[in-house]
């Protein structure tokens, strides 16, 4: 990862609106990192992840630019609702089960890449099995048989959701979690037993990807993949905690105080840095980087015990959004919720577009409703985007020719206008 604090920021830009103080942070603290890997070992076992925690209201981002981060230097990832630590008995699982979780998307990472790298080794091998169980399953049938023939129309894409029956894995049961490392019930037996296979009848798009899976695993070594998956998450991987806020007791000496106190002291050892335990072996949390997030309406940052505030020391305000960040998220994003509907209405034959003015009304909707009720952030233009959409997206079905379909100020203010809908969306949000 060689991309300075100012690329991050604009990768970051082209996906979220406003919030730079946020994003300048984490984009110091991502170059942090690249910066240690290049010192000597001595001095890189010293320098340990500044931890960040954000706090805004819902809605605004925060969540999204951990997110993004973690896509944009490909680190494994993690979100995690503190909340579900304050649940009686944690329902089987402990806070350890954080990092468990984020080795399970380490090995899925390295493994998916080191597929990819044998792909053009495994695809003539897969091809091959394809075509056998397509003869195969043609045998009864008036379909031709011809291997040759089959084989070329299988690579011009013409099977793909043809019914074949293949012979895969018989996946293994669910893991069980008992406080330590998971234990899967297949992998106890598979000690004892050989892998068993099962028939199974599936369109040829999904037997690909299942062969093409099994097929690359006998020419992975999985001990290195598992060494690789420690190491990237131990080093690159980003856990995010939010709504670290309501595991915060406000000073009363309540016995949930208490409770959410102890969620906290749990929380701490994994922040501060140990060992954990998990079925591909010991991970150190040591350099793992932790992002908090919450609203803190209730309780402040200062709430916190002492020694988990210690561990947070980059603290970061998210601002809540106006009219004209409304404006810009409905237009500017590379993922922009306009461009989502009119590509999602595009498969009926409807081209949609928004004009200036109905993207104003939109905002200043989304503005005036978060100020009179509850602020929900930029998730309120879902709730008026569907509502706006309604009737286009119902009457929608593709039968008919392509249509322009523009959306004005006009259309905007009718649409809200018969039930007073522009200021009672509360049934609508989710």
């Amino acid at each position: 990862m060689e991309l300075s604090p100012k690329q991050i920021v604009s990768e970051l830009d082209k996906y979220i609106i406003g919030q730079d103080k946020a994003k300048r942070a984490v984009a110091i603290a991502l170059r942090n990192r690249y910066r240690r890997s290049k010192l000597p070992k001595e001095l890189r076992e010293e320098i340990t992840p500044k931890n960040i925690i954000m706090r805004g209201p819902t809605g605004v981002g925060k969540t999204e630019i951990a997110r993004r981060l973690a896509k944009l230097v490909k680190a494994p990832f993690i979100k995690i609702e503190a909340t579900k630590y304050t649940e009686v008995g944690y329902v089987g699982r402990d806070v350890e089960s954080m990092v468990r979780d984020l080795v399970e998307v380490s090995v899925r990472m390295v493994k998916d890449e080191k597929q990819h790298e044998v792909e053009n080794k495994v695809m003539p091998i897969v091809t091959s099995l394809l075509v056998d169980a397509i003869a195969s399953s043609r045998k009864d049938t008036t379909l031709s048989v011809d291997k040759a023939e089959i084989k070329a129309e299988l690579l011009d894409g013409k099977l793909e959701d043809e019914i074949v029956e293949v012979c895969v894995n018989d996946m293994p049961k669910p893991s069980l979690s008992l406080g330590g490392p998971e234990i899967s019930l297949g992998s106890v037996f598979d000690v004892i037993m050989p892998q068993r296979k099962k028939n199974k009848r599936m369109p040829v798009r999904n037997a690909r990807e299942i062969l093409l899976s099994e097929e690359s695993e006998k020419l992975i070594d999985l001990d290195n993949v598992n060494t690789e998956a420690i190491r990237r998450a131990e080093e690159e991987g980003i856990i995010f905690i939010d709504e670290i806020d309501k595991i915060i007791g406000v000073a009363n000496n309540n016995s949930q105080d208490v409770s959410r106190e102890g969620v906290q002291r749990d929380i701490l050892p994994i922040v501060e840095g140990c060992t954990v335990a998990t079925k591909y072996g010991n991970v150190k949390t040591d350099f793992i980087l932790f992002i908090a997030s919450g609203a803190f309406h209730v309780s402040k940052i200062e709430d916190m015990i002492p020694e988990l505030q210690g561990r947070f020391p980059i603290r970061v305000e998210l601002d809540s959004l106006t009219q004209e960040d409304f404006k810009k998220i409905l237009s500017q994003p590379k993922n922009a919720i306009t461009v989502q509907y009119a590509s999602l209405l595009k498969v009926d034959n409807i081209n949609l577009h928004f004009t200036d003015d109905a993207l104003d009304e939109i905002a200043l909707m989304a503005a005036t409703e978060n100020e009179s009720s509850e602020n929900i952030g930029a998730r309120r233009l879902h709730t008026i985007m569907e509502l706006l959409l309604e009737d286009i997206s119902f009457n929608a079905n593709g039968e008919h020719p392509m249509l322009d379909v523009t959306v004005d100020k006009k259309y905007v203010q009718n649409a809200f206008k018969e039930t007073k809908k522009k200021f009672d969306l509360k049934k609508y949000v989710l």
